[in-house]
């Protein structure tokens, strides 16, 4: 079983990694254009398309799940129909994101309210870049089905060429033709694009007798796709969206209190909050293989593998404990200075170095708790525990807020992941007892 999980934890862990240097690889280019106009722009612009993907994260997470139970229960009918609803319905939400992409962005600016020459620019990167939004969300689709397949090698080789495409397009439009913030958003929008048919290629040439086989055809499964499947699509879908806006209300909220603390205090929670983004790349490789192993032997029910499942998730977990509360305690300080050269920023993280050390600890049941309840298509218990978790920090935060300034507002955050897995241990028999 150890075996089966690193499979899919590890290459998850990869493909986690390698997301955010689409966006870096972008700001790297632009920061030797020679104006921080255009820096700014793909801030601004880079932020609004992670938030809308982000949205609709649901059609990974929710596809997962479907498809593994009906992979455990070897109905290859259901899993093509899975593939299909999720990336027709990642289809129709491209073209409303594409016939609303001018009200979209006005709105978006009218709050982030940048200057006027980032403003500008921001609007060319967005126009060219919402483009991509078909392949991105498809890629979600195709993704989260390839997870549910027990497969999570063949979204690391498309993250990995993705980002290969990307960098060499932008430096070529950019450095080759002198193109400017159009190069950027050009090169990313052609990655996207070369990274989903990458991933369509793959599925046949993975797939053929699933998917395109006389006998087993994708015409077939789309005639019998059903309300009854829409339906339950979309309320599982429809959960976890809601949790995504659980999650970026937290987000936000974190951003927006340590604003108002002024510039040192907002650069050392972004910094510490790239530490806990580093430990959750990590954690988000152990819940995807829950999402698929869970889903699976649910399906099968297997009563006895799901159990080991679980076990042994927790046991890698508690690894994931104590390897970076070991890591944090000890090159805590090395990590910060790698991040900023600001005496007066490296000093003041030191003194959140306790909340560093609490991330593990808070966050692990949470992250392996949502992986297995996504497999276990459980979504209305994650959208709870996150709705609480976030009522949770909230209202700590209030409380806390206005007496211990910033160290309320990292105590609240840990607090907000401890809880959302509490909720979730505490409901667990209650989940799988229908459903293994």
């Amino acid at each position: 079983m150890n075996r089966q999980i690193l499979d899919i934890a590890l290459p998850s862990i990869i493909s986690n990694i390698t997301v955010p240097l689409l966006g870096l690889i972008d700001v790297a280019i632009t920061g030797h254009l020679g104006s921080p106009a255009y820096i700014g722009a793909i801030a601004v612009g880079g932020t609004l398309f992670n938030i809308i993907y982000w949205m609709f994260a649901f059609l990974r997470m929710g596809t997962s799940g479907m498809t593994a139970q009906a992979y455990g229960r070897k109905d290859f009918q259901e899993i093509r129909k899975h593939l299909l609803c999720s990336l027709g319905i990642a289809l129709l939400i491209s073209i409303i994101l594409i016939a609303l992409a001018a009200v979209v962005r006005e709105t978006a600016l009218f709050f982030i309210a940048p200057s006027a020459e980032v403003g500008d620019f921001a609007r060319i990167y967005f126009n060219i870049g919402i483009f991509g939004a078909p392949a991105s969300l498809g890629l979600f689709a195709i993704n989260g089905w390839l997870i549910g397949m027990q497969n999570s090698r063949t979204p690391m080789f498309v993250a990995i060429a993705q980002n290969i495409l990307n960098i060499v397009i932008s430096l070529s439009l950019v450095y080759g033709l002198g193109m400017k913030v159009e190069g950027i958003a050009l090169g990313t929008v052609t990655a996207q694009w070369g990274g989903f048919v990458m991933a369509l290629f793959m599925l046949k040439k993975q797939y053929q007798n699933i998917l395109f086989s006389n006998t087993c055809r994708l015409t077939d499964a789309i005639k019998l796709i059903s309300r009854n499947d829409l339906s339950i699509f979309f309320s599982i879908n429809k959960d976890i969206f809601l949790r995504t806006i659980c999650l970026i209300t937290v987000h936000f909220t974190f951003i927006a209190a340590g604003s108002r603390l002024g510039d040192t205090a907002l650069a050392v929670n972004t910094i510490l909050m790239q530490l806990f983004t580093l430990y959750s790349y990590f954690m988000d490789g152990f819940a995807f293989a829950g999402e698929a192993l869970a889903g699976k032997t649910i399906g099968a029910q297997d009563r006895k593998s799901y159990n080991l499942v679980v076990r042994n998730l927790f046991i890698w977990g508690g690894i994931m404990i104590a390897a970076f509360t070991l890591t944090y305690l000890i090159g805590g300080q090395w990590f910060i200075s790698m991040l900023t050269d600001d005496a007066d920023v490296r000093n003041s993280a030191m003194d959140y170095r306790l909340w560093i050390l609490l991330f593990p600890i808070c966050g692990m049941a949470a992250f392996i708790w949502d992986g297995i309840y996504i497999g276990a298509a459980a979504t209305r218990y994650m959208l709870l525990s996150t709705a609480i978790g976030m009522a949770m920090f909230l209202s700590l935060n209030y409380i806390l807020y206005p007496t211990l300034k910033n160290h309320g507002l990292w105590a609240a955050f840990n607090c907000y992941l401890f809880i959302r897995g509490a909720i979730l241990t505490a409901t667990r028999k209650k989940v799988f007892r229908s459903t293994v």
